[in-house]
């Protein structure tokens, strides 16, 4: 099994800046892709941005492309969200996910089941 705590989550003017982490415990984390994901009140969960293992591999949605920034530190078993330029649209709850198999692929990340953690609300105010 394994377990995933996301924090860093809070209320923020639009134009400001939040940092997300979450910390993943329980089986090997290490050889495996990390991303993040969000759902806005009344929308479906969608794709936000994905790290391989390495940290040498990553991907964002177009629409955080140039303002978030994932990363990842093995040694803690951690991965960040840094969010920047913050805009109101961006509000919803955001989530850490990891690939059910806990492979390095972001294919399997973006479509196949995943672990999840419980999830940490961000709030935009305009």
């Amino acid at each position: 099994q394994v377990q995933l705590v996301e924090s860093g989550g809070g209320l923020v003017q639009a134009g400001g800046s939040l940092r997300l982490s979450c910390a993943a415990s329980g089986r090997t984390f290490r050889n495996n892709a990390m991303g993040w994901f969000r759902q806005a009140p009344g929308k479906e969960r969608e794709f936000v941005s994905a790290i391989s293992w390495s940290g040498g591999t990553t991907y964002y949605a177009d629409f955080v492309q140039g303002r978030f920034t994932i990363s990842r530190d093995n040694a803690k078993n951690t991965v960040n969200l840094q969010m920047n330029s913050l805009k109101a649209e961006d509000t919803a709850v955001y989530y850490c996910a990891a690939p059910l198999g806990l492979t390095n692929s972001i294919s399997d990340l973006r479509s196949g089941s995943k672990y999840w953690g419980q999830g940490t609300q961000v709030t935009v105010s305009s």
